[in-house]
């Protein structure tokens, strides 16, 4: 056997296995992505519940669908109301990751409802799916809020992060009642993403094996991959969006965010972070964030 035969061997069996091992381990990397427990956000010391920051606020389990149904906080705002906020959490993390954020609006007279999204927190639901199916809960929180006859809603407004900003984005451009949105370090579309997570994971660019996953992937929860795409929701989007990206973001290329300014239609806006990585918008900006989200929503929910 010569060196380079044996090379060849060598790479073929090397490519089956690792196609072998996505074929079977990826979906599950993809569509149910590990759960952050209230143990790990009690280590880094953050308020675990609104009770913790002196917020009133009722517990509620939302039905989205037969067998979905989203744990949620709603906290009410004193008068005069100003709107009500959805907050939309990233991948893995839970509605308690939105809490001091909610304790900000709340002390300028928003209502908040946080939830965690399906097959996240303390929700229902088998797989994640990035907004194929999170943006129609969107609108069952809603449909939700229409219900409540001891409140004042006002206008309402979304904040998404990271996974919770594509998810807000895609809401919006099918929803007609969200009435603005900040979009805060955002994927463009579901298979970029996934392209660079590959890379980064595995360290291997072929879009063969992103298709095999994503094709099982769309098996196992019965949704398209290309329909995952703020980048066409932008498009479609005639309200005001806030874009804002962190210049050093290590999981989220801030290019996406750019491009997806770069392709909304309607009112926008892009506020870009420089020193900030994908957690800590908030912590390096300061005041400066806050004035911006808060004018923000105050200009376009009154």
């Amino acid at each position: 056997m010569t060196l380079l035969l044996a090379l060849v061997i060598a790479f073929l069996l090397f490519f089956t296995s690792v196609t072998i091992i996505l074929f079977l381990v990826g979906p599950t990397l993809l569509l149910r992505p590990r759960r952050r427990t209230v143990d790990v956000y009690r280590s880094l010391g953050v308020p675990t519940s609104p009770k913790e920051l002196g917020l009133s606020f009722d517990e509620i389990n939302v039905p989205v669908d037969d067998d979905t149904k989203l744990n949620s906080w709603l906290i009410k705002a004193g008068s005069p109301v100003k709107g009500t906020i959805i907050y939309l959490h990233g991948v893995g993390d839970s509605k308690i990751d939105g809490l001091q954020f909610a304790k900000l609006l709340h002390d300028h007279h928003f209502n908040v409802f946080l939830y965690d999204a399906r097959r996240h927190g303390d929700s229902d639901g088998r797989f994640c799916t990035y907004g194929y199916y999170e943006k129609h809960d969107v609108s069952k929180v809603i449909d939700y809020f229409m219900t409540r006859t001891d409140m004042r809603l006002g206008k309402i407004g979304l904040f998404g992060t990271s996974m919770g900003a594509a998810v807000a984005l895609q809401a919006a451009s099918i929803d007609k009642r969200i009435v603005a949105v900040v979009a805060e370090n955002s994927f463009a579309t579901l298979r970029s993403i996934f392209d660079d997570y590959q890379k980064r994971m595995i360290q291997l660019p072929f879009h063969y094996l992103r298709n095999i996953v994503i094709v099982r992937s769309e098996l196992m929860a019965k949704f398209r991959a290309s329909d995952v795409s703020p980048l066409d929701a932008v498009k479609k989007i005639s309200i005001p969006i806030l874009f804002i990206y962190s210049e050093n973001d290590q999981l989220i290329k801030y290019t996406y965010s750019l491009t997806l300014y770069d392709n909304a239609t309607g009112p926008k806006e892009v506020y870009p972070i420089k020193e900030a990585m994908h957690h800590d918008t908030w912590n390096v900006a300061g005041k400066e964030y806050e004035t911006k989200v808060l004018k923000f929503f105050e200009r376009n929910l009154q």
